[in-house]
């Protein structure tokens, strides 16, 4: 093709111009490609089209173009939730009756006590329960315990020294928000006494702050057990552990 100038002269349109690369607009974007390949790749990897499109940042309108002629993905069957229940409380219960038997096992291992383990046993639940000498102080066997078995056992202990039952006395220690008068009733039931033989109950105040786990009608507070005329006595506790501790050392060189 020719062109007419106003010089009166004439160029090949096709000359110069015809070395310069087409406009970019007119060649396909190789991006879109990629994304072709990015969304299929996606899908038969099981993503679903939003997914797809969150991923790659296009439109879910191409998304499906893209990949109409891959199988969908397949959705998970809905679990059977009242079945899977059933099986985590058939789990607990079956977790529960094998702790219990375990523990079971372990009381009828001890069997029958004799006095010396008694005598033993009393003096480590006092050392480690009971109440110690601070310099200065006046000596005084006092046992503090929320466990109406742990009280039970030192009682016994108590027996087995000989410490009568009129040198003993008992109070209760529990919050203020707690059912006292039950309280009460229930420390005096476990060590045999009457209510009124309890001395005046030391009651804590409440703490709304405080998140208590001790609630509930089985919380009774802790129950003290102060001896009377008892500063020998705690010597002679403090003396056994030093034998029993001297003991084990030995025998463990």
């Amino acid at each position: 093709m020719r062109v007419a100038h106003s010089a009166g002269k004439c160029e090949d349109f096709e000359g110069p111009r015809a070395q310069e690369p087409p406009p970019e607009w007119t060649n396909r974007p190789r991006a879109r490609d990629d994304l072709r390949e990015k969304a299929r790749e996606l899908r038969q990897q099981g993503w679903t089209y939003n997914r797809i499109k969150a991923e790659l940042g296009c439109s879910k309108s191409s998304v499906s173009l893209w990949v109409r002629d891959l199988p969908s993905p397949e959705r998970p069957r809905p679990t059977d939730t009242s079945a899977a229940r059933r099986g985590a409380e058939r789990a607990v219960e079956n977790r529960t009756m094998a702790q219990e038997a375990l523990t079971a096992q372990a009381c009828a291992e001890i069997g029958p006590m004799t006095s010396r383990e008694l005598f033993l046993v009393g003096v480590g639940l006092y050392w480690s329960e009971g109440a110690k000498a601070k310099p200065g102080s006046n000596r005084r066997v006092i046992f503090v315990n929320s466990d109406p078995d742990m009280i039970r056992v030192f009682a016994s202990w108590l027996d087995l020294l000989g410490v009568e039952p009129e040198r003993r006395r008992f109070s209760v220690a529990i919050h203020e928000s707690a059912d006292v008068p039950a309280a009460e009733a229930f420390w005096a039931d476990q060590v045999g006494i009457r209510v009124d033989d309890l001395l005046k109950t030391s009651l804590k105040k409440h703490n709304p702050k405080t998140n208590r786990t001790n609630v509930g009608e089985t919380y009774h507070g802790c129950l003290r057990v102060a001896v009377l005329r008892s500063a020998d006595l705690h010597r002679r506790v403090e003396g056994w552990w030093k034998g029993i501790a001297a003991g084990t050392v030995t025998r463990l060189r």
